[in-house]
């Protein structure tokens, strides 16, 4: 069982450049299938679920390469298997090769997705998506069946709730489908105009891609086309509350400010002085924090991603801060973990309750990173605190976060992998 250890206390400082986004890559990657010929996407984090779908893709027939951050897809040899449960498992955005398939193939099995749990995430506005173009889709076994006998036709496709990975997945399915297909109430987050941008290269015809309506006229083939990666927003967003909660002087680059202009304008609130340029952000050491209220809601508002990221960071403000999670009520694991450590934070009712001060210590201790996000506050929690703190369910934080040793490593952080027992799991 590998642990993350960290031993607190040191500030950090310098330079600290963010990768492609984890959302869009794993988005983009079964997207690429739809072309006939090779796709190279440019800035790929290396991260354990673009590992995931390299081999899933293997499995079927792909030819993949992964280098320096740029990964060729080569589809022209695929075949339409059914796809193997284990690696669909292990991650949430498996789901996208459903409608990469059925857009590619006009049929699919596909296990159902892992990921964090968050609480529940049902895949029914995916489902009706398919359906409405034409789809017949039954679960069997623990595993979904997509085919479309008469093909798939574009039609209105209104979905009764905002969803990046509906969005996205309806729009995979559609850019082959016979005719014009609208889908009205879409998510408008910057990994949707990613991936429409890539389809779009490839010789899609998308449009409306970061409002609320796409418009999708279907196309009878695609070719490879070469993409690069937007910056990855979360992974900037956490960089950032690292920075303001424990930094000495830290720039962070590679970052689009229109994509977090919600979560900075938090920051401003509490008081962190910062500096943004065209494409980095200069944080500079903070003290005497305001206390704010935090509710996610979908882009361009606060990203629900970026609530457990941030909160280490309320508990240096003097005073109560209030978060309200309105995507995942659920989405509280973390706070046990920082109680451990000496935070003053609860959970009451649909809120996190966060009692920070300015002189705060937390203590060094055991703890478990429940999911992707959580894990990336314990990180901070554990640069913020004095003693050793000791991260388990280490593979969470390395499913989203590139290189994420080195690279606080290089800030100034005391952190290193530590390869445990079998007797300790």
């Amino acid at each position: 069982m590998k642990k993350l250890i960290i031993n607190g206390g040191k500030k950090l400082k310098g330079t600290v450049t963010i990768s492609g986004a984890k959302n869009s890559a794993v988005a983009l990657i079964p997207a690429a299938i739809l072309a006939d010929t090779p796709v190279i996407l440019e800035g790929v984090p290396d991260i354990k679920d673009v590992h995931s779908l390299k081999e899933i893709l293997e499995i079927m027939g792909v030819k993949v390469t992964f280098d320096n951050h740029t990964m060729t897809i080569d589809p022209t040899n695929m075949v339409s298997i059914p796809m193997p449960s284990g690696k669909i498992n292990s991650l949430r955005a498996s789901y996208y090769f459903m409608g990469a398939l059925l857009g590619k193939f006009g049929e699919g099995v596909v296990g159902l997705p892992g990921g964090c749990y968050l609480g529940p995430r049902p895949i029914d506005l995916h489902i009706k998506g398919f359906e409405s173009l034409g789809a017949e889709v039954t679960t069997e076994h623990g595993a979904t069946y997509l085919k479309s006998p008469n093909g798939l036709e574009g039609t209105r496709i209104y979905m009764d709730m905002v969803s990046i990975g509906a969005t996205i997945n309806v729009m995979l399915a559609a850019v082959k489908a016979k005719g014009r297909t609208v889908i009205e109430n879409a998510a408008r987050e910057p990994e949707i105009i990613d991936v429409a941008t890539l389809l779009n290269n490839m010789g899609a015809k998308i449009r409306g891609a970061g409002t609320n309506e796409l418009r999708i006229d279907g196309v009878t083939e695609l070719k490879g086309c070469r993409h690069s990666i937007i910056p990855d927003r979360i992974e900037a967003g956490t960089y950032l509350s690292m920075a303001a909660a424990h930094g000495d002087g830290v720039v962070v680059q590679n970052v689009i400010y229109e994509h977090l202009e919600s979560f900075i304008s938090k920051l401003e609130e509490m008081g962190v002085p910062m500096t943004v340029r065209e494409d980095s952000i200069e944080v500079h050491p903070a003290k005497n924090l305001k206390p704010i209220n935090v509710t996610t809601v979908p882009y361009p508002g606060f990203a629900t991603d970026l609530q457990q990221p941030i909160t280490p960071l309320l508990l240096k403000a003097n005073g109560k801060s209030i978060v309200t999670d309105t995507i995942y009520e659920q989405r509280v694991n973390h706070i046990p973990e920082l109680v451990r450590m000496g935070a003053n934070a609860s959970i009451e009712g649909k809120m996190i309750v966060l009692n920070g001060q300015d002189d705060l210590e937390l203590v060094g201790a055991d703890v478990t990173a429940s999911d992707l996000r959580a894990g990336a506050c314990l990180v901070t929690a554990g640069i913020m605190a004095s003693g050793t703190t000791r991260i388990s369910n280490v593979d969470n934080i390395l499913r989203g976060y590139d290189n994420i040793i080195d690279k606080l490593t290089n800030l100034g952080a005391d952190i290193h992998m530590e390869e445990g027992t079998d007797k300790e799991g």
